[in-house]
């Protein structure tokens, strides 16, 4: 682990307890809400309710090996690794369990034809599957000689990930007419979300080298106190966290309105009103 200003620490560490506060959050607000919608769109917010209880207990547990990879320098200056290791194996952890979950909640709330939706879900749960299975080896890469075996893991990782990409964007806009009117424009903010946060994934990836790799690439091998190695580390995490927030928290919630917006109960307030 590169040593990091107290600057840099703190950020990494106030994104980690931020991202708890977000994910647990989203999480008695999905679980709550259930009794607003119709009883066929329950099962959509109770998956939703449980990808962020999921990410919540990843990201405790993420914070807490933070805390103990690092202790303060002598003097204050900044924090130095203790020797323990970072298990950033968490997050793949969290990945495994909730990418697959996030397909089954907005097949869910389309609520497609069964046969429909049973294809288009076997299809996101083996891509989401290939995706993090091929990104990993190439995350836990720490040999600088070895760096362009990251970026062939990310490469193969990115196929399966531009797939799903063009599997949602398509699905959502095909389902467009079958949703009704109240639902639609969410359903198109909802394509917007899904393209911009993902978005984020190979950008912190690309950003998550190794010190001596990125030196190495850059030219700076003897550059003092990795400080081109640290920044690698901080915009990897911090990048990672955000992407996290508004795919899970940020995109249950939307899952919520879109559920709301096609219930019978809703419908019928609105019309009232």
């Amino acid at each position: 682990m590169p040593s990091l200003s107290i600057f840099q620490y703190n950020a990494v560490d106030n994104i980690f307890s931020m991202t708890v506060a977000t994910m647990g959050a989203a999480a008695l607000f999905l679980f709550l809400s259930r009794v607003n919608v119709d009883p066929e769109y329950r099962p959509a917010l109770t998956v939703s309710g449980l990808v962020v209880a999921i990410a919540c207990y990843h990201y405790f547990m993420i914070r807490h090996s933070w805390h103990d990879a690092y202790k303060l320098a002598e003097g204050g200056a900044g924090y130095i690794g203790t020797g323990a290791a970072f298990n950033d194996f968490y997050r793949y952890a969290d990945w495994i369990l909730t990418v697959p979950l996030l397909m089954v909640e907005l097949v869910a709330v389309l609520r497609l034809p069964e046969a429909k939706a049973t294809s288009l879900l076997t299809r996101l749960v083996v891509a989401a599957a290939a995706m993090i299975a091929l990104g990993y080896p190439g995350e836990v890469i720490a040999d600088p000689a070895r760096w362009q075996e990251r970026v062939i893991w990310g490469g193969l990782s990115s196929v399966p990930f531009f797939y799903i990409l063009y599997v949602l964007w398509t699905e959502l806009t095909n389902s467009l007419e079958s949703q009704p009117p109240a639902a639609r424009k969410l359903i198109e903010i909802a394509r917007l979300v899904i393209l911009i946060t993902w978005a984020v994934y190979p950008i912190a990836y690309a950003l998550g080298g190794t010190p001596d790799a990125l030196k190495a690439k850059a030219g700076l091998a003897d550059a003092a106190s990795g400080i081109v190695g640290a920044n690698g580390v901080v915009g990897l995490q911090i990048g990672y966290a955000i992407a996290d927030m508004t795919a899970k928290a940020g995109f249950g919630v939307l899952v919520y309105f879109i559920a709301r917006a096609k219930s019978k109960k809703a419908v019928g307030e609105a019309a009232y009103a």
